[in-house]
């Protein structure tokens, strides 16, 4: 667990938690802990009880916001995608009027690239701070979008090429994660739209517009990823479709080869035939001619069906 004062973007470091219960002077306290922390942290800030529930019992939690009279108790869930899977890791924070908690159980990349930006923007409200992660975290699922519609690109183009069995599992594998991801976009716009559109005395005033401008976002992520979902159903149907007309072509060439080989099989059965009186059966260069005979038929035939695109 570190405790830090955060004055104008500039970090100092606390080394007596007890020293984050009363407000500073100026700016505010960011405590950045782990699930193990809340047994010391609860009766200090006097967290409710069914959100410290939450965080400790459920690994894998909805986002959401509860209000209650001291703070707020937020989850959000961040993103990662390494191209062969999606992961979710829940980010839970409790909202004070001088502090702001985040107890995550993984490292989440947003809160590292979130000091930055505090030193930049010289924050020093922790609902500024709160702006700023929701802002990269709604961001970070705008590029696993972009992600996702290259890889079903490349995938559209590989089935047009050349359709291989594993194209199958790739598309029901990833139809799944995005199916998975809309279930979360969701409550999770709706986390962001009651931080723009509700009276909270915890976030000014001006500060809601800018929550607005995170909302809008987040429709736009999650209309995308409606547009995913289409796009995967359309894929299958290209996939399903690529591998009818591939059983079609071989089955064409099949048929072409049985025919070229049909008047072939014609001419062996009548000379397998047990008669005295065949044209040529006698004569010594008869077998010769007979094969030649059926070569030039079957070469007559594949012309024929090559020049009618049927091979």
């Amino acid at each position: 667990m570190k405790a830090r004062l955060v004055q104008d973007g500039v970090f100092t470091l606390v080394e007596d938690i007890t020293q984050t219960i009363e407000p500073p002077h100026h700016g505010f306290y960011w405590i950045d802990a782990d699930v193990e922390d809340l047994e010391m942290l609860q009766p200090l800030f006097h967290l409710h009880e069914l959100a410290v529930e939450d965080v400790l019992t459920e690994e894998e939690q909805r986002p959401k916001i509860e209000l209650y009279d001291t703070h707020y108790f937020i989850v959000m869930n961040s993103i990662r995608f390494d191209d062969e899977e999606i992961f979710l890791r829940a980010l839970n924070i409790f909202l004070g009027k001088h502090y702001i908690i985040t107890i995550t159980r993984q490292k989440i990349n947003e809160i590292r690239a979130l000091k930055p930006i505090l030193w930049e923007e010289e924050v020093t409200q922790p609902d500024q701070f709160l702006y700023h992660l929701m802002d990269l975290i709604v961001d970070n699922y705008m590029n696993v979008g972009d992600r996702i519609e290259a890889k079903i690109e490349k995938l559209e183009e590989d089935i047009l090429m050349h359709t291989k069995k594993s194209h199958l599992n790739e598309i029901i594998g990833l139809r799944s994660e995005i199916l998975w991801l809309k279930k979360v976009l969701v409550p999770q716009k709706e986390v962001i739209g009651t931080l723009h559109k509700k009276e909270l005395r915890l976030i000014s005033e001006p500060l809601k517009k800018y929550f607005g401008d995170i909302y809008e976002n987040a429709v736009k992520i999650s209309e995308t990823f409606d547009t995913f979902r289409d796009l995967m159903a359309n894929l299958r149907e290209a996939y399903q479709s690529s591998i009818a007309s591939r059983a079609n072509e071989i089955m064409r060439v099949f048929t072409a080869l049985t025919t070229i080989f049909m008047p072939l099989t014609f001419i062996t059965g009548i000379y397998g035939m047990n008669f005295d009186y065949i044209p040529g059966l006698h004569w010594d260069f008869g077998g010769v001619a007979a094969v030649v005979f059926m070569v030039l038929v079957g070469a007559s035939m594949f012309v024929l069906f090559r020049k009618k695109d049927w091979l």
